[in-house]
């Protein structure tokens, strides 16, 4: 790692275990953040991190943005997928006419909505339609994670030559954001639907036509991806390290549980996942394509699925009690297996790639 990289995971650690961890379980419980929780995050330079230096961003790399979102997600998973959000929204548009938002996203005047099912965004119930200098959207996005008051929200939409993707501020007249879905995991997050009904929008709304939209997507979704295995890998680092302190303190017939040949065995095979997630995730990072963001997504959900629930097996009953964070964990990294893709669809992504060439 280099120093600068260094640098900002310790700010980013210290950050989630003083701010963060602290929190997380009142967030789950109460569904909400502090109202200062994303502000305070924005003050200390947390966004913007793959927008370039000239629109506002940090103009640093992937390598950067997964760290940054793994000791996040340490402290609390649902603030660490908001905030990667943005982050893959820069990187889809790219190369795109929309450039221009993305000073106003790296400063966080503009957050940003994410349809975390693909699935459903590649099955789009929106139309399109030219509206004189404008364009008319229907139809209806599911999934969508609320990124907070004035966000902008990217949809594909259906139009007469293809599909297309659009950016549409959340608050346009025509848009109904539903009540907010009751989830497992992930609570203090806030996930509706989103009804559009002659939603009109500026021609420039459209910022990859069907010639380009497949391109802005493969850039996005893949960013997105990266962002889900980093969330997964800090939910995994966390249960982790609970299991590790739980099992150095709590004694059994006369011994702590540390000390037991089984538990021994336990604990080093979630230790050796959670580094083989770890190791994928920053080895995906460096150079970012679909297919190595896809396994990388795939194999820190699935491990963390195992290591979260081996640390609310450590912990016994009290694993399955919302006094302890185990149980949380668990939750959230059930969903980590889902959003951004599901590791079914997600393996085909992976072996078309193998039979590419």
């Amino acid at each position: 790692m280099n120093e600068a990289l260094n640098e900002i995971r310790e700010l980013a650690a210290h950050f989630a275990a003083t701010r963060l961890r602290p929190g997380a379980r009142r967030w789950d419980q109460e569904r909400a953040f502090d109202p200062d929780l994303f502000p305070e995050l924005r003050e200390l330079g947390f966004g913007g991190l793959l927008v370039p230096e000239a629109q506002g961003g940090f103009g640093l790399g992937a390598p950067t943005l997964v760290a940054v979102i793994e000791e996040m997600a340490c402290g609390e998973p649902a603030v660490a997928l908001l905030l990667g959000a943005g982050e893959a929204l820069a990187a889809g548009l790219s190369g795109t006419p929309a450039g221009d938002v993305l000073s106003d996203v790296a400063s966080g005047r503009t957050p940003v909505w994410t349809q975390v099912s693909h699935e459903a965004r590649h099955a789009p119930t929106l139309r399109a339609a030219r509206d004189g200098g404008h364009w008319r959207l229907d139809g209806s996005a599911s999934w969508v994670l609320d990124g907070g008051p004035g966000g902008l929200l990217p949809l594909v939409a259906e139009t007469d030559p293809g599909p297309g993707l659009f950016l549409v501020p959340v608050e346009t007249a025509g848009m109904h954001v539903g009540d907010r879905l009751d989830t497992l995991g992930l609570r203090a997050a806030r996930f509706v639907t989103v009804a559009l009904d002659g939603v009109r929008v500026p021609a420039t709304a459209l910022v990859a036509d069907a010639t380009h939209v497949g391109g802005a997507l493969v850039r996005c979704e893949t960013f997105e991806r990266l962002v889900a295995a980093a969330v997964a890998a800090g939910i995994a680092r966390a249960a982790l390290e609970h299991a590790r302190d739980y099992a150095a303190t709590r004694e059994q017939f006369g011994r702590r549980l540390r000390h037991f040949e089984g538990m021994r065995v336990k604990l080093a095979d979630m230790a050796t996942r959670v580094a083989a997630a770890r190791a994928l995730v920053a080895a995906a990072a460096e150079d970012p394509q679909p297919a190595a963001a896809a396994q990388a997504k795939v194999l820190a959900s699935e491990f963390a699925m195992r290591v979260t629930t081996d640390a609310v097996q450590i912990f016994g009953g009290y694993g399955y009690m919302r006094d302890y964070p185990v149980e949380k964990l668990m939750r959230e990294a059930k969903a980590t297996e889902l959003l951004m893709g599901t590791n079914d669809a997600l393996r085909t992504l992976v072996v078309n790639a193998m039979y590419a060439n």
